[in-house]
């Protein structure tokens, strides 16, 4: 399970409370994926996968550098 550090911010914690994701499920999936892509809007990575709840997300997110990801947006999706 790989490790990373989160750039959190005020703006990209907000965007993910207006889909109902706290930085702490963002984690979850980004540290243990289910699978990762590339979106297809952004070109991004993607990775998708479940929270301790049970929810299953994707989550979107730049990378900085081997080890930072700054988070774009999550939101819920049927697995």
């Amino acid at each position: 399970m790989p490790v990373y550090l989160f750039v959190w911010t005020d703006e990209n914690v907000e965007h993910l409370a207006e889909n109902g994701v706290v930085p702490d499920e963002f984690e979850q999936v980004v540290c243990d994926p289910v699978r990762v892509e590339s979106s297809r809007s952004t070109g991004r990575p993607i990775a998708f996968g479940y929270t301790s709840e049970g929810r299953f997300l994707a989550c979107v997110y730049d990378p900085i550098d081997e080890s930072t990801v700054y988070p774009i947006t999550a939101y819920e999706v049927e697995p």
